[in-house]
């Protein structure tokens, strides 16, 4: 059976990691910390020292971290996954990071003879353990035809949008509109709980309106009842991804995104608060009566 390396064992990446040892591949994983391996390794999984441990003899690499200075890391630190990674291995980078790092990362990788592909993924924790991501792929389509073993055991679809770094276009766009949707959903929110209206009703009236989606109806019950438990995405992730959108767009376009940056605005507050709290606590800064 193929042999695959997985580093980063977060929210998202450790239901992913599970998926392998669930479709009988050998598997090492690395996380920064060990503990978040231990249920993995009791499964069959082999703790590695670093990622260069990991990688060694793998058919693919699999990274799921935070953002560029975490995958450049893992990637090509001294002790990265591509120090010892064997020539015409898979580097599937999931996690989401700037349009300009995967595309740095992309060369870097297949230099060094690698089959690089940007995989950002769509799709909450539970579905990262049931194997029902949506992958978002930049690659070449040959390298995609021949990654799909190593692909479908953690999404049930894949969408391949052109060459390496159109993956991570479109995963940038998506969680753009996420934050402005949820930044505004937020405002909303505070408006009509200040105006006393009947917050049941406003929810009922979000769910069935034009502005629903899955995200506007699960964050706007979830602010309105201030639950913010089981935090499937930080203020601080959001805001990472929304400034790296805009990063690409003001390189694109030829007007300022300036809705856009009003959001990375947004959770820049939201960060400075509850970095690490759930992005739906939005809702504790700005519904706040006018003094």
């Amino acid at each position: 059976m193929a042999h695959v390396a997985f580093i980063g064992l977060g929210r998202m990446g450790h239901g992913m990691a599970g998926r392998y040892l669930d479709a009988g591949f050998t598997l090492a994983v690395w996380n920064r910390s060990k503990a978040k391996a231990d249920d993995l390794i009791a499964r069959g999984a082999r703790w590695a020292a670093s990622p260069a441990d990991a990688a060694e003899g793998a058919d693919a690499i699999v990274t799921m971290v935070a953002d560029d200075a975490a995958s450049q890391s893992v990637w090509l630190g001294p002790d990265g996954a591509a120090t010892v990674a064997k020539p015409s291995a898979f580097a599937i980078e999931c996690s989401t990071v700037s349009h300009r790092h995967a595309l740095e990362l992309g060369g870097a990788l297949t230099s060094r003879g690698l089959r690089y592909l940007d995989c950002p993924v769509t799709g909450l924790p539970d579905a990262a353990a049931s194997g029902k991501l949506t992958l978002l792929v930049g690659a070449s389509a040959a390298d995609l035809e021949h990654a799909r073993p190593f692909l479908t055991p953690v999404g049930s679809t894949i969408r391949h949008f052109g060459p390496v770094g159109s993956g991570t276009v479109y995963k940038l766009i998506n969680n753009l509109m996420g934050a402005i949707q949820i930044a505004g959903l937020a405002e909303g929110l505070a408006i009509a709980e200040q105006a006393g209206l009947d917050m049941k009703l406003v929810l009922e009236s979000i769910e069935h309106g034009v502005t629903a989606s899955p995200g506007v109806i699960r964050h706007s019950r979830r602010m309105v009842a201030r639950d913010f438990a089981g935090a499937t995405f930080t203020a601080s992730l959001r805001h990472k991804d929304a400034s790296y959108a805009v990063a690409l767009a003001e390189g694109l376009l030829q007007d300022p995104p300036l809705v856009s940056r009003a959001a990375v605005q947004a959770y820049d507050n939201a960060k400075a608060v509850a970095p690490d709290d759930d992005e739906a606590k939005m809702i504790e800064l700005i519904s706040r009566p006018k003094a």
